[in-house]
């Protein structure tokens, strides 16, 4: 008998598809943008007394067992995902149709008006690979577009505009997914989150205080607050929240394919709100340029991984306009080094040291980070991810002092020794924290982690007219000028060019085989949340949740953000001892990960509490030996 392909099942003719809806849709390859070719789609009106879709599904932190496993912010979105995985697909399949579902729950945070970045482990191949979906600055778009009389724009008034509008990289990087990794059709995939968005789904307490948080801004456009502020009002917790419009949009997708977003009705739809705002009487926003030319010159990029090894184990992320990849490698690295240097590893120190070390590693790699990345020709990736540059890096850290903030960036130059020399400091730039992440494994050894975003709560602010999702506000995350003046700025506003991002999806192998898939959300957090969960579970034997649910400190070249469990415990006492700076942060990122015990069998965790928590589901839910699959280290 031949085996399953790893990539799993070619489908049959029919899919069962999620939340009970059955289609019958013939099978096709997932269209190319330009091409207008796609798989038709029954309309299948669901009816009126049809209640909301998911409403009585639990938030589950954490869970473990086979068949494969889902971890997102939603047990919706988690639940259609694990749908896809029960029913043969693979999880490339699965991480669409579950990004696809969340853009309908979670619809302040991610989208078809946004982009991100995937990361992949193919079994056939034993490769990761990644795609760069990010958002693109229109061809209208100069180096002074943020600037008003030659100085910054005030932030607020640039992200509630056109101006702050990347053309959306999201339904391409979807179609690139199923195409490159997938088995299912890009129609299927989207089948489940039209229906959720015609049935609806129950408000929860996260999502109406996300939604007044943003009521003002969203009261500025009508078609926004047609959907959110129903009555004027914000939407509440316990309400059904129905987007007809959106439901549509998904529909006219699954009917052309990806070209009906950039190339149809719906790129035409994008381009004139962004040009001409649709506001209330009385309110004028900054208008953009983009246009339908640049929406159908749109592509993603598949680019080659960062990768760095840590502890016997290859770390694996996103390279290009991410900035991620870069820092939670040079954090990693930094961390090796401070163990070479101390004698003592990570693993073996007590809270007190393991903060420390991750705090003053962060720190660095955020200056050499603000320095040395931007979607630019030249930035020198494989020099800041080099043992090298680390060691050189190191020697800055002591264990009884805390470094000086900033700390200078370093010279990714190649020619290490000694201490080098620190040549300047830089400050900080712009990063939203409307973002969301999700992991998947599937029984056949297949890995996705995925973050995606729309920036800001609430992107833009604006809704497209008709259409049902919000716009992104991410070349808001260009420094509008250049940092520090004298020093090169590798992020400024220039026509084609993606802003830098701190997304950071992440897979880590040992032995070449998938350990721990994990990601976050949470702006430039995003890099020290990844970046602690990995070392939570390598460093202290934690289980994927336990990972995330320890106490976060993010510092990012500035004072610290620690969260109070960790500022008013002893921990933090001792940090301030050491001239660690900290201030308190209420909730830093909001995580998930997924961690491969054996062969098809799975620990998937999200956050606990963080963001109104998370939703970790498995095929087939069990327990494991609680010693038998714990990580080995060496």
């Amino acid at each position: 008998m031949t085996a399953p392909s790893p990539r799993g099942p070619r489908p049959s003719a029919t899919l069962r598809g999620v939340l009970a809806l059955t289609l019958a849709l013939p099978v096709t390859a997932a269209v190319s943008i330009s091409t207008a070719g796609a798989t038709p789609v029954p309309q299948r009106p669901a009816p009126r007394d049809q209640g909301p879709v998911g409403h009585t599904l639990p938030k589950t932190g954490t869970m473990t067992g086979s068949g494969g496993a889902v971890a997102s912010v939603d047990p919706v979105a988690s639940q259609v995902g694990i749908d896809v995985l029960r029913r043969g697909g693979n999880a490339a399949d699965a991480a669409v149709a579950t990004a696809a579902a969340l853009g309908v729950v979670e619809p302040y945070a991610n989208g078809i008006g946004g982009g991100g970045f995937f990361v992949y482990y193919d079994a056939r191949t034993k490769r990761v690979s990644t795609i760069d979906g990010r958002e693109t600055a229109p061809a209208g778009m100069t180096e002074t577009s943020f600037l008003e009389g030659g100085k910054p724009m005030d932030f607020t008034k640039a992200v509630n505009s056109g101006l702050s509008v990347g053309v959306p990289g999201t339904v391409a990087t979807w179609q690139a997914a199923l195409q490159d990794y997938g088995t299912r059709s890009f129609s299927q995939m989207l089948a489940p989150a039209e229906e959720i968005a015609r049935r609806g789904f129950v408000v929860d307490d996260a999502f109406e205080t996300a939604t007044a948080d943003n009521a003002k801004r969203f009261a500025q456009f009508p078609a926004t607050a047609a959907i959110y502020l129903p009555g004027g009002k914000p939407v509440e917790a316990g309400t059904v929240l129905r987007n007809p419009d959106l439901a549509a949009t998904y529909a006219e997708l699954r009917r052309r394919g990806p070209s009906a977003l950039y190339t149809g009705g719906i790129a035409q739809d994008i381009a004139k709100v962004v040009n001409a705002p649709v506001t209330v009487p009385g309110v004028t926003v900054p208008t953009g340029t983009m246009t339908t030319s640049d929406l159908a010159r749109y592509q993603v990029k598949r680019l080659a991984p960062i990768h760095s090894t840590y502890e016997g184990y290859d770390y694996y992320g996103m390279a290009g306009s991410s900035s991620g990849g870069i820092a939670v490698a040079e954090t990693l690295n930094l961390l090796e080094e401070y163990a070479e240097r101390t004698g003592v590893p990570l693993r073996d120190v007590d809270d007190v040291q393991y903060y420390h070390r991750f705090a003053e590693a962060t720190a660095t790699a955020f200056a050499d980070r603000n320095r040395w990345v931007g979607d630019v020709p030249g930035v020198p990736r494989d020099q800041l991810v080099s043992q090298g540059f680390a060691r050189e890096r190191a020697c800055g850290f002591d264990p009884a002092k805390a470094q000086q903030r900033p700390i200078a960036f370093g010279s990714p130059d190649g020619a290490y020794g000694g201490c080098g020399t620190a040549l300047g400091k830089v400050g900080q730039g712009n990063d939203g924290q409307a973002t969301t992440h999700l992991t998947v494994a599937d029984k056949w050894g297949n890995v996705a982690s995925y973050t995606l975003t729309i920036e800001q709560f609430g992107g833009s602010g604006m809704t497209v007219p008709g259409r049902g999702f919000l716009l992104n506000n991410e070349l808001t995350d260009f420094n509008f000028a250049p940092l520090t003046p004298g020093v090169p700025d590798p992020n400024l506003p220039a026509p084609g060019k993606r802003p830098r991002s701190s997304m950071s999806p992440s897979i880590v192998l040992k032995g070449g085989r998938p350990f721990l898939a994990a990601g976050a959300a949470g702006g430039a957090t995003i890099i020290t949340t990844t970046a602690q969960t990995i070392t939570e579970v390598i460093d202290r034997d934690k289980t994927a949740m336990g990972g995330l649910a320890a106490p976060r400190i993010s510092s990012r070249n500035t004072a610290a953000t620690a969260e109070p469990q960790l500022i008013d415990s002893a921990t933090g006492a001792a940090l301030k001892a050491l001239g660690q700076p900290m201030t308190p942060s209420a909730t830093i990122g909001r995580g998930t990960a997924i961690r491969m015990l054996g062969r098809n069998l799975f620990d998937a965790g999200a956050e606990p509490t963080r963001g109104g928590g998370g939703s970790a589901m498995v095929v087939h839910p069990g327990k494991a030996g609680k010693d038998k699959h714990r990580p080995r280290h060496r």
